[in-house]
Parts: structure tokens; C-alpha cells; sequence
């Protein structure tokens, strides 16, 4: 198992620099093993290790880009993961919009996208949905190819985000070509 200290001292650092959307001042209190395990029920398959890591370790979302990392279950933020991921599952089956397999949403940047993680990839790929040019074959795309990767682009300030805040162009995310198929399971 991947030792993630020093990234999570680095998040750590950051999150408290960050104005919370929770409706309290602190961070959520990190979750329990048994809460993670039974998140992790529910779902279906299991976080990514790093995700895991920070729900256990750090906090139960309320930090992070944007509108701030969802809490995974029984948290304060406005929408919980589990139940995200959930009702995306429910309301989409069977059509050309399915949510793919394993696929946690873990926070909005409105507008009806998602920052999610692939928790079947070993990297935890941080895919992008962005459903609203209407075409649910390239409504996927690959934000960073790790989960790591993706809490850098937050500590540095680096992220496509931070770009797009600013007024600039950024690179083209590369289509994530597993969706479909993922949403066939």
C-alpha cells in the first residue's frame, strides 16, 4: 500500500487556507473504518487507497478546487458521494446516459459536471463529466491519470481550474474512452 504522509501533509496545509462550504468553520472530522467500510458496501467495490486514505486519515470532504470535496456519507456538505454515485447509478440504467461502474463523484463544479474517480483504476484516474453539449459519447473525459496527480494540481494551484478562474486556455482533456463500457455492468 502506497504511503500517502507527506501528500496529506501538503493537503493538509492547503485545505486551511481554503474558505469552507461546510456549514461550519472546521473541517469534517475524518470517518471511521467501519463507515468507510460500510460506504464501501454500498457502492459495491472499494475506494481508491488515497481516497480511502483521506476520508479515514484527514477529513469527510468539505475541502478541495471548487465548490470542495463532497463528504463521502454522513457528512456536512451539501451532497454526500455515496448517494451520488447512487442515485446517478438508479436514474440513468438502461439508457444512453449510464453512469459507469465504480465511478465516485466527489465533487461539483456545477452545471451538471462532476469531478469523479475511477476506483477500479489502480492509478485512481479523476475523470471529467461534463454532460452539457448534449452528447453522452464525449460527455467523459480524463482530468488527471491519478488521484495524486489531481490533489498536486489542488496544493500547487495548477489545475485546469485555476486556469479557467483566470480567463486562460487550457489543454484539451484526452476522452476517456471506457464509459461506455463501463456502464454496461
Amino acid at each position: 500500500m502506497a504511503n500517502y504522509t507527506q501528500l496529506l501533509a501538503r493537503i493538509a496545509d492547503r485545505a486551511r487556507e481554503d474558505e469552507p462550504t461546510a456549514p461550519t468553520l472546521d473541517l469534517p472530522a475524518p470517518l471511521s473504518p467501519e463507515l468507510i467500510d460500510s460506504a464501501e458496501e454500498r457502492l459495491g467495490f472499494p475506494l481508491h487507497p488515497l481516497l480511502a486514505t483521506i476520508y479515514r486519515d484527514f477529513a469527510n470532504g468539505g475541502f478541495g478546487p471548487g465548490e470542495q470535496l463532497f463528504s463521502l456519507t454522513d457528512g456536512p456538505t451539501s451532497e454526500q458521494a455515496v448517494e451520488c454515485y447512487l442515485q446517478a447509478r438508479a436514474r440513468y440504467a438502461g439508457t444512453e446516459w449510464a453512469w459507469p461502474e465504480g465511478v465516485l463523484p466527489i465533487l461539483t463544479w456545477g452545471c451538471g459536471m462532476y469531478a469523479c474517480v475511477d476506483c477500479r483504476s489502480e492509478q485512481g484516474t479523476v475523470l471529467l463529466f461534463e454532460p452539457n453539449p448534449g452528447d453522452p459519447d464525449a460527455a467523459w473525459w480524463i482530468d488527471s491519470p491519478s488521484l495524486a496527480a489531481w490533489f498536486e494540481h489542488y496544493v500547487d494551484d495548477t489545475g485546469w481550474w485555476v486556469k479557467a478562474e483566470e480567463g486562460e486556455d487550457f489543454d484539451e482533456m484526452p476522452p476517456w474512452p471506457g464509459a461506455r463500457e463501463r456502464a454496461a455492468t
